[in-house]
């Protein structure tokens, strides 16, 4: 499959299993579900004791049902399950900051939740007592006891914010409404605090109502049950981790065969089994994984050079990511790629220059499918030589006026002015088809304006006007690039450098316009342009199909 082209669809009556990451994503939903409807019901306990029971009762009705149940469970289960395959899978435990704290919390939670689930949940299916705000608050209401909780709301509460956050945090919608998502996120906790203690103040004012409570013996029995998951739950992390060391110790002891990863400049050499980006991280190599290495985006994308049987196929959750990117066939995602031997690998994503870490996902914009559209006047290093600099600014002016108005009316922005060319962006506001349809429109009014403009040049300057353009489409990062206060808003990806090298192609094939096949299929205009060709474009691994329309019979 090309992976420039759009992906199909999977089908609605598709059975195929869900990939690792729509598991690990759907349980964290239905997990930070459950805690978010806890946090609010905690919540209204500052209006009343009776508002945060009444509706406790509800929810306990659900979460006690089957469905609720196997729901509930089962995401918990499928969660921690995908916690421990990616903990034996890692072969380092190197990782930023909020990662590794990520990673703790998740870990820790199963600790601090035990006794607040035999307490709760045990006690109701042990011996149907069912779960109170009574039982809650009051057998809580001291500072260790309401430490404990909080506690137990806060470390549930973060790492399901950062799992959200590092999952999201590419997405150009979670962006723009993150200052609203933060605000929550610190709120709500603040608010369940204030619930807890307006409940617990209260008991202290109107006394503590009258709910069914374990027995002494019961609250022992339940008391143990707690030890016994806390204990059995240590011993099994325990053995994870000693086991992990085992592994890495027998592969040092036996000296097995390690591998190559040539990077840029500096060669490193790591044991079979481990990915692209753990070796980067181990070795102390900068490289961008902005979703913490879950193949929830491309960041981390490299190139890669090297014998198939070294590089292997890509899995699902990869196949995807790549496809809807339309990264080339020699680029993979780096925390995905487990070489089986000695391969090259170049990190497409530069890391900040200077500061050995990641560049912020502000600085790459966001993501869209766009049309390009590269223009050149031609000729002008002959003109520069017989011209006065002022009459060349205003040759220059004219012309990049006449092509900035073309392309605005068409409904693309003309993005940089260099030298003699213009770069222009359609799609910002719009979907592709769209996109390459109001490209196609900007070459045709810039033919007519240029031409009609050329009747008068040639008599003032000497020489005809003459110009090139090259067109394709795909996906772009869009967004501000530069350094410090001198930015520019730009696009960034193979979709630019390819239309850029059309535009230099269409010197050599005598053509005023060089449009790759994609685009004008986009366009829907592909059948009525004539006969494509394939070309072999500089910077390109594979060759591009495109099409050399005369400007005065496209659509305008």
């Amino acid at each position: 499959m090309d992976r420039r082209s759009p992906p199909t669809p999977p089908s609605p009556f598709s059975l195929r299993p869900p990939t690792r990451r729509n598991l690990r994503w759907a349980s964290g939903l239905v997990l930070m579900g459950y805690v978010t409807v806890h946090l609010l019901n905690h919540s209204l306990g500052i209006y009343s004791f009776a508002l945060a029971e009444s509706v406790l009762r509800v929810a306990q009705a659900f979460w006690h049902s089957l469905p609720g149940t196997v729901l509930l469970y089962g995401a918990a289960f499928t969660h921690l399950a995908l916690a421990v395959v990616a903990l034996w899978e890692r072969r380092t435990l190197r990782m930023p900051p909020l990662e590794a704290l990520r990673v703790l919390l998740g870990f820790a939670l199963p600790l601090l939740i035990a006794t607040h689930l035999t307490a709760i949940r045990g006690a109701y299916e042990a011996y149907g007592v069912n779960g109170s705000y009574v039982r809650v608050v009051w057998g809580l209401w001291s500072w260790q006891g309401a430490a404990a909780q909080l506690g137990m709301m806060a470390a549930a509460w973060t790492h399901g914010c950062l799992g959200l956050h590092f999952a999201l945090r590419a997405k150009p919608t979670y962006r723009r409404f993150s200052f609203l998502l933060l605000a929550f996120a610190v709120v709500l906790p603040l608010t369940a605090a204030m619930g807890f203690v307006s409940i617990g103040r209260e008991f202290q004012w109107t006394g503590v109502p009258t709910v069914p409570v374990p027995t002494a013996a019961q609250a022992q029995s339940l008391g143990e049950a707690e030890q016994s998951l806390k204990w059995l739950y240590v011993l099994a992390l325990l053995a994870l981790l000693s086991a992990r060391w085992g592994r890495n110790w027998f592969a040092r002891l036996s000296r097995q065969p390690s591998i190559a990863l040539r990077y840029p400049g500096r060669t490193v050499q790591v044991p079979r089994g481990w990915s692209v980006l753990e070796a980067s991280r181990s070795h102390g190599i900068a490289h961008v994984s902005i979703c913490g290495g879950r193949a929830r985006c491309s960041t981390c994308r490299v190139r890669v050079v090297g014998a198939p049987e070294h590089i292997g196929e890509p899995g699902r959750d990869e196949q995807r990511t790549l496809e809807r990117v339309r990264a080339p066939a020699d680029v993979r995602l780096a925390c995905q790629l487990r070489p089986h031997g000695d391969i090259e690998v170049t990190p497409l994503f530069a890391p900040l220059p200077n500061e050995g870490r990641p560049a912020p996902v502000g600085s790459f914009g966001r993501e869209r499918d766009v049309a390009v559209l590269f223009v050149d006047l031609r000729r002008w290093s002959g003109l520069s030589e017989r011209q006065w600099p002022f009459d060349l600014a205003y040759v220059l002016d004219r012309y990049f006026a006449t092509v900035g108005a073309a392309v605005r009316e068409s409904g693309g922005v003309p993005n940089q002015f260099i030298g003699d060319s213009v770069m222009a962006i359609f799609g910002l506001d719009c979907d592709l088809p769209t996109a390459c349809k109001q490209a196609l429109r900007a070459t045709t009014l810039i033919a007519q304006r240029m031409d009609a403009w050329s009747e008068g040049f040639e008599a003032q300057f000497g020489q005809r006007l003459d110009f090139g353009m090259g067109l394709h489409a795909g996906r772009a990062a869009v967004g501000e690039v530069g350094y410090l206060e001198t930015t520019t808003f730009t696009a960034i990806g193979e979709v630019v450098n390819t239309a850029s090298r059309l535009q230099d192609h269409s010197k050599t094939a005598a053509s005023r316009l060089v449009v790759s096949l994609f685009a004008a299929q986009q366009a829907g205009v592909a059948d009525t342009l004539g006969a494509c060709e394939t070309l072999t474009v500089r910077g390109r691994s594979e060759p591009l199909q495109v099409l050399y329309p005369q400007t005065e019979v496209l659509p305008a």
